[in-house]
């Protein structure tokens, strides 16, 4: 365990995890994310059944990542100053309530509001990470966090299949009402299991969010872990954004359903990722970061061939897309992994630096992408892919160069007075154990 972002870090002490549980905090969180996803294939249908131009229909979406990009930073930090069980419970109800409303709205208005609630509510999985890494033994964080984010990635490949099938079998809202009914089931199941997850401070919340801002601005290793998510999150939304285009183009010429189907092969490389969890758990975060970088850039190289179609393209393409779903749920994996171990006290505060900071790429990239495929096409989303991959490549690089401190973080919530009086009451302890022993 010679990985000096591994050897160092606030220690917690937990009996180990129970595999029902983690797999029970996955599903939650591969839920509760699909809820943002469900919209992206109904989008025809809803503006056809709302009588609205595919443009406004396409703010639906729009409007949801907006209500999650606004939790994302106003929201998730309080995990770390509220019980995560009645927060999670909490905004899973609220959530069944927001996704009812979205089914029975009867105006694109009240649809735009609706989703934007139900955009907010669904980073309740980004609570859910945190609350998982809190709850795990020290010697299996990264596989408990490896697991859970699996699920949520799952979540959100499996979203668009799903809100097809169900789309066809009734219609759009029957999707949001199945949405809607999970989330009450695992919001009852989650408050009766779930132990208390006492919260690690407790401050004013205008004081809180200042923390996040502190945290990054005085810990190099969160940043450049927060560019590393940036860049996977990008390749990770250009390759989506792209395919869409490229499979319901000429080259392919498939339909919605078909191309949702597509979500079912990145289903496959997230569900390999949980190993890199395992890694991480035995000091090899570092070459969990390196590989997953590697592997994203490489894939690039294999996505291009889709654009020739026919068999070698279509296995290009599937290849590519297990590739690069493995690398970036590998990176995500590898990054809380290590910025948990140092940072202990601000979980929730690191998630959401690192989701705002993915969230942020995500975005970029999706509008590089929307705009530069009717002038480049699929080769030249692909080297917008490769170039964004070799901007982390470059991040690492400088990371590995000139490693960031490895020592744990003070909590920025504690003040001088606070700080001093724990490492007192730290010492008095260790002594009195040494006079015991003595």
């Amino acid at each position: 365990m010679n990985d000096p972002e591994f050897s160092k870090g606030g220690a917690d002490v937990h009996a180990p995890l129970s595999r029902a549980m983690a797999l029970l905090l996955a599903v939650t969180c591969g839920a509760a994310v699909a809820n943002i996803y469900y919209a992206q294939p109904l989008l025809p249908v809803l503006s056809k059944a709302l009588g609205v131009s595919e443009g406004a229909g396409g703010l639906i979406v729009t409007a949801s990542q907006i209500g999650y990009a606004l939790s994302l930073a106003l929201l998730v930090p309080l995990g770390d100053v509220l019980d995560r069980r009645r927060l999670v419970s909490g905004l899973l109800a609220l959530s069944a309530v927001a996704l009812l409303g979205t089914a029975a709205a009867p105006s694109l208005g009240a649809l735009y509001a609706s989703v934007a609630l139900v955009g907010v509510t669904s980073a309740v999985a980004q609570i859910v990470v945190p609350m998982a890494a809190s709850l795990a033994a020290d010697h299996e964080r990264g596989a408990v966090v490896g697991t859970v984010m699996s699920g949520l990635l799952i979540g959100i490949m499996l979203a668009r299949t799903v809100a097809g099938a169900l789309a066809e079998f009734g219609n759009w809202r029957l999707v949001f009402v199945f949405a809607a009914a999970v989330m009450v089931v695992l919001a009852i199941t989650l408050r009766l299991v779930l132990p208390p997850v006492l919260p690690t401070a407790t401050t004013p919340y205008p004081r809180l969010l200042r923390s996040v801002v502190t945290l990054v601005r005085t810990e190099s290793l969160l940043r450049r872990r927060m560019g590393l998510a940036a860049v996977g999150m990008g390749g990770f939304t250009v390759l989506w954004t792209a395919s869409s285009f490229l499979l319901a183009g000429p080259t392919y010429g498939y339909g919605p359903a078909i191309i949702g189907l597509f979500g079912l092969v990145g289903v496959v490389g997230a569900a390999l990722a949980s190993v890199a969890g395992r890694l991480s758990d035995r000091g090899r975060v570092r070459q969990v970061t390196t590989g997953g970088l590697i592997v994203l850039t490489g894939s690039w190289g294999v996505l291009v061939l889709a654009g020739l179609g026919g068999p070698l393209g279509l296995g290009a393409l599937m290849t590519g897309i297990v590739a690069l779903n493995l690398a970036q749920q590998a990176l995500l994996i590898s990054h809380q992994s290590v910025l948990y171990r140092r940072i202990p006290h601000a979980r929730s505060r690191v998630t959401t630096a690192l989701m705002v900071s993915a969230f942020a790429g995500s975005t970029v990239s999706s509008a590089l992408t929307a705009a530069l495929y009717p002038l480049v096409g699929w080769a030249g989303v692909s080297a917008l892919g490769a170039v964004i991959a070799l901007i982390g490549l470059a991040i690492w690089s400088l990371e590995l160069l000139r490693p960031s401190p490895a020592e744990p973080l003070a909590d920025p919530l504690e003040d001088e007075d606070t700080q001093a009086a724990r490492a007192c009451a730290e010492r008095t302890g260790a002594h009195a154990k040494e006079t015991a022993r003595a």
